[in-house]
């Protein structure tokens, strides 16, 4: 996970008048965009509220937005930093994978974090009552556990028929070893209401890429929510990050099934979406999605790294592209595209 943000200045260009030249208007937005979105930004989230994007990252040590109606314009976003931990705390370090959630009339930041060691990692969450989440007082509501209260990291909400849930990765006990994916209902934003529920752990060969010097983990992380129609699916990430075999994988379940249940949930034995070195995107993962401003496009916005072996680290950039959906309904993101390549803009 990233220790640290790069921040990007904005350059101040001089204004110079000449006598006698016509002023001349400025030219429209480019329809286009290019790869990566940021210098660095792992674990990207995003999500709309009233025809703005509310964008997010691990930092490391702080919560930071950025505001924007153009998604594919971050470097320019409005960027702020929203949150920062007290020290002492037993979540004042290693904040990772943030998302923001509107839940009733408040946001709320789920995040990961522990006092400095990562056997002590847990869920969070803030909230902010303010209409704007840049805006407003962020206050700390807690930790959110089910009651093993075991190590747990990448939490996401969603609800369904009026219920809500989270999904999260977690150990089974409290050894490393293996990363599965826990499923548990939410009486409230801040409380898990019901046991756990394994849906997921790694299994088929492209989930067990995980060698590490003296030891092998096996990792599903990074669950996140996708809906089409009565179709549920939850789009994790597999194999260890440090690896160029991280993947994107999914669960599927139907908006009617009892989610608690972990037989409704059905996994493809195949990644959908994996490594592409000609387009320089190595172990893309632990992605989001958003719609277009016209809400016709579904996009996945995703981190991946520029070149082989560059791990969980800084390297990571998010990026972006529009998915469609295959015959038997489950997601196509097709393959990452090249870094730098010019692609059309979300539709408007």
């Amino acid at each position: 996970m990233l220790k640290s943000l790069v921040l990007l200045s904005a350059l101040a260009l001089p204004c110079t008048a000449f006598a006698q030249t016509a002023i001349q208007p400025a030219s429209s937005p480019s329809a286009t965009f290019t790869n990566p979105l940021l210098q660095v930004g792992p674990d990207p989230w995003v999500t709309s509220w009233k025809g703005v994007y509310y964008y997010t990252n691990s930092s490391g040590s702080n919560l930071t937005l950025r505001k924007t109606t153009d998604i594919t314009d971050l470097r320019n976003a409005e960027n702020k930093i929203v949150w920062t931990p007290e020290p002492g705390h037993a979540w004042s370090k290693e904040l990772w994978a943030p998302e923001l959630h509107r839940w009733g009339n408040k946001w709320y930041i789920y995040f990961a974090a522990d006092a400095g060691q990562n056997a002590d990692h847990r869920i969070y969450v803030v909230e902010n009552p303010s209409d704007d989440p840049t805006q407003g007082t962020w206050t700390l509501k807690g930790k959110v556990a089910d009651s093993t209260d075991h190590w747990a990291i990448d939490a996401t909400t969603f609800d369904v028929n009026g219920q809500h849930y989270m999904v999260w990765s977690g150990w089974k006990g409290d050894v490393d070893g293996e990363q599965d994916l826990y499923i548990a209902h939410m009486a409230n934003p801040w409380t898990i209401d019901s046991p756990r529920t394994l849906i997921s752990k790694p299994t088929f060969p492209w989930e067990l890429h995980g060698d590490l010097p003296g030891r092998h983990v096996n990792v599903n992380e990074g669950p996140e929510f996708l809906r089409h129609g009565n179709d549920l699916f939850i789009v994790h990430s597999a194999s260890g990050c440090w690896t160029d075999f991280y993947a994107l994988g999914l669960l599927r379940a139907r908006a009617g099934d009892n989610l608690l249940d972990p037989a409704v949930w059905s996994k493809p034995d195949h990644a959908f979406f994996s490594t592409n070195a000609a387009a320089h995107a190595y172990s893309p993962g632990h992605n989001g999605f958003f719609k277009s401003p016209d809400g016709k496009q579904d996009w996945i916005i995703y981190h991946a790294n520029p070149e082989p072996g560059e791990g969980c680290g800084n390297h990571r950039t998010p990026r972006a592209q529009p998915f469609t959906w295959n015959p038997d309904g489950t997601p196509n993101f097709g393959s990452p595209l090249p870094i730098d390549q010019p692609q059309p803009k979300p539709s408007r």
